[in-house]
């Protein structure tokens, strides 16, 4: 396949498809019950009573400094006491700048930062990398930055596909890196598809390679003896194929040519040499001699120091599959070997994801394990042991499909479990994994294969309790991390309801971090400087607590530092972060690169200033300034901007839509300056659905 070859119509309509994640948000208050007198504005908005309403200095989130702050408090950068002034602050609610009202954020969609032609680009430079550099980390790395998993299955073809003309070390370092990154990086069913589609490509492929089906019958015969395809996929894909299709000649190769004959598995892996990486038959006969070894002098200390000794961590899934193997065959072993087996992961010999993949490889090759007696049963149950014994962690509903045992049997094994538990097992090892690598997208995409988002506020929960036995850096990335995934994958909600939890649990979380009342007050006030919360929240939260528990004393707290003068700034930077800029800087540069840019017009430029701000959650900003100028000066030119912006993915989805929202909730004060101002805002909304700027079903 040439790297310029179209998308099939099919194949064009699934990745459009795959470029929309729906947010899930929960709905509801926390709590039903508000004591405080609540505003009705003219657009059905609630917004807050004036003593609830605190007026911050930054309205912020977190970001990366970039210029010096305004004031001159000589105590920048530390916490300073507790205050209080006694003041009731209070907002202008004709103010459109005013932004103390809770967002309603009722759409919030993610796009793909490339398009299909990009995509295509992107998988095309990270095999040619691969080719040129045989190193398979770097390319599961890369493959794990894009990020795009409802697509690996093209990853799959056109890592084939590309390596059919090439020479047999390609076709032999193509076929070892699917077997590493099979059911680590590349889910099975993805893997089986990509396959799939390949094998229906046989027809264009062989008018350009006139021995493309030879090859492609041995890239399957390999996948099958690299534990990547089951043999019994071997009909899946042959019902998929129409009749008459070249495709068919391929399985047939595969099955009659390179699987039937003695020792097929040892041909297949030899055909094309030997990759940088490789492991042969001697290594999985080692693996043998020492669990044989094992079994017979029960030392788990010399099994380990076996296992390291192998110095193959990338195969050590190997060991787990083999050691299933043996348990499903003679059920007497079972507490021996699994002792081992749990030995090797609590030391970090064995990591979860080799765990995850052991046991997804003989799920995906149990159809083919005829000869054990009720496999299926064996196989669910130690599935259920391994989760119950904490070394296999990651999501196992993909094993369970893989393996496809009894639905109501494995319902009712998934509904034993307790279900939180599990998840603060997994959401506890994506936090710490975090902490170490600050990869705030990865979190994002390790919460959406969890699909657990009733549980949100037991994640929030674990953030904020985890990172407050750490240091101040740890601190300041949970506080920018919760930013962050506010509507997007948690929701205010979440956060508030997470509050509730730990603040009555407070006097115990004191007993272990003795400073714990002062840590959760400042990351209390932190969500509602960076507009996660809404002072609101903080009387229905204290509401549901004990009058006098050491949870009402922090929410009073809390409200002390919300009120305190240069609030924003000082609980901004209490753990050394924020921007270093204060709101109205931020908003007076971006009024001044509007400026020059509607004089000047210079798209570029004016892109250049908006990525140096460096604050892509405020870029809200831009968006609403420029629809304000473009209706004050009567130039819609600034929306020419604001289309640059959308399509190199400057200004996101869900900022756009927020900048729109925040003119239409002030557009009745824009009226009083500007006569026309709704008729010229209707003709903006109408050319940003044309644009795709947000989704069509937008209400307006």
């Amino acid at each position: 396949m040439s790297a310029s070859e179209p998308f099939s119509k099919a194949e064009k309509h699934e990745l459009l498809n795959s470029m929309s994640i729906d947010d899930k948000r929960s709905s509801g208050p926390v709590s039903p019950k508000a004591t405080a007198p609540i505003f009705h504005s003219k657009h059905g908005k609630t917004s807050f009573s004036a003593y609830d309403a605190v007026k911050l200095d930054i309205p912020s989130h977190s970001g990366t400094p970039w210029g010096r702050k305004k004031g001159g408090a000589e105590d920048r950068g530390t916490r300073g006491s507790l205050l209080n002034t006694g003041r009731e602050a209070c907002m202008d609610r004709k103010d459109p700048n005013d932004e103390c009202e809770e967002e309603p954020s009722t759409l919030v969609t993610v796009t793909a930062a490339e398009s299909i032609q990009e995509c295509k680009n992107k998988l095309k430079q990270i095999v040619e990398e691969y080719f040129l550099t045989g190193n398979i980390s770097q390319a599961t790395a890369s493959l794990r930055d894009l990020a795009s998993p409802t697509y690996d299955y093209y990853f799959v073809k056109k890592l084939i596909s590309m390596a059919l003309d090439r020479h047999d070390g390609e076709k032999e370092n193509a076929a070892a890196l699917l077997s590493s990154i099979h059911a680590d990086v590349i889910d099975p069913q993805q893997m089986l598809k990509g396959y799939e589609r390949l094998v229906e490509s046989a027809d264009s492929l062989s008018t350009s390679i006139p021995d493309a089906l030879e090859i492609l019958a041995l890239f399957v015969a390999r996948a099958i003896a690299d534990g990547i395809l089951p043999r019994s996929s071997l009909q899946n894909i042959v019902k998929s194929l129409p009749e008459g299709a070249k495709g068919h000649d391929v399985i047939s190769l595969a099955d009659k040519l390179y699987l039937s004959p003695p020792f097929h598995a040892d041909i297949v892996e030899r055909r094309w040499g030997r990759p940088t990486r490789t492991i042969d038959e001697h290594m999985k006969n080692k693996i043998s001699a020492l669990l044989n070894e094992y079994l017979e002098n029960k030392d788990k200390i010399e099994a380990c120091r076996c296992i390291r000794e192998l110095n193959v961590p990338f195969f050590h899934h190997e060991i787990v599959e083999r050691i299933l193997i043996l348990v499903m065959k003679n059920r007497k072993l079972e507490s021996l070997l699994l002792t081992l087996l749990k030995e090797a992961t609590d030391e970090g010999l064995i990591t979860s994801s080799e765990v995850l993949k052991g046991f997804t490889r003989l799920a995906g090759a149990i159809d083919d394990l005829a000869d054990i007696v009720h496999a299926r049963e064996v196989f669910a149950h130690l599935v259920s042991t391994a989760i119950e014994d904490g070394y296999l962690t990651s999501p196992y509903t993909i094993i369970l499909q893989c393996s496809k045992p009894d639905e109501d049997r494995t319902k009712d094994m998934v509904t034993e479990m307790d279900q939180i538990s599990l998840f603060k097992q997994k959401v506890t090892a994506i936090i710490q994994e975090y902490f170490l690598s600050d990869d705030i997208s990865e979190v994002i995409r390790s919460l959406e294969e969890l699909s657990s988002p009733h549980l949100n506020a037991v994640f929030v929960k674990r953030v904020v309790t985890l990172a407050m036995d750490r240091k101040n850096r740890e601190k300041e990335m949970a506080s920018v991390l919760l930013s962050s995934l506010c509507g997007k994958v948690i929701s205010s909600e979440d956060v508030a309801k997470s509050f509730v939890n730990m603040l009555e649990t407070a006097e115990d979380t004191a007993l272990d971090i003795p400073d714990a009342a002062n840590e959760l007050a400042f990351f209390l006030a932190r969500t509602v400087v960076d507009a996660i919360l809404v002072p609101v929240h903080l009387d229905e939260i204290k509401e549901q607590l004990k009058p006098d528990s050491l949870g009402t004393d922090v929410v009073n707290s809390a409200r002390s530092l919300l009120a305190a003068r240069h609030a924003g700034e000082r609980i901004l930077r209490c753990w050394g972060g924020g921007s270093g800029w204060v709101m109205d800087d931020v908003k007076e540069k971006i009024v001044r690169l509007l400026e020059e840019f509607e004089a000047v017009g210079d798209v570029t430029e004016a892109c250049r200033c908006i990525r140096e701000i460096d604050m892509s959650f405020f870029h809200h900003e831009v968006v609403k300034k420029a629809l304000v100028m473009a209706m004050e000066k009567q130039n819609d030119n600034l929306l020419d901007l604001l289309h640059e912006c959308s399509d190199q993915g400057l200004i996101t989805v869900d900022q756009m839509t927020k900048g729109f929202k925040r003119v239409a909730d002030s557009i009745d004060d824009l009226v009083l300056d500007i006569p026309n101002a709704k008729e010229k805002f209707m003709q903006y909304v109408q050319k940003a659905k044309s644009y795709g700027w947000f989704n069509q079903d937008w209400p307006m």
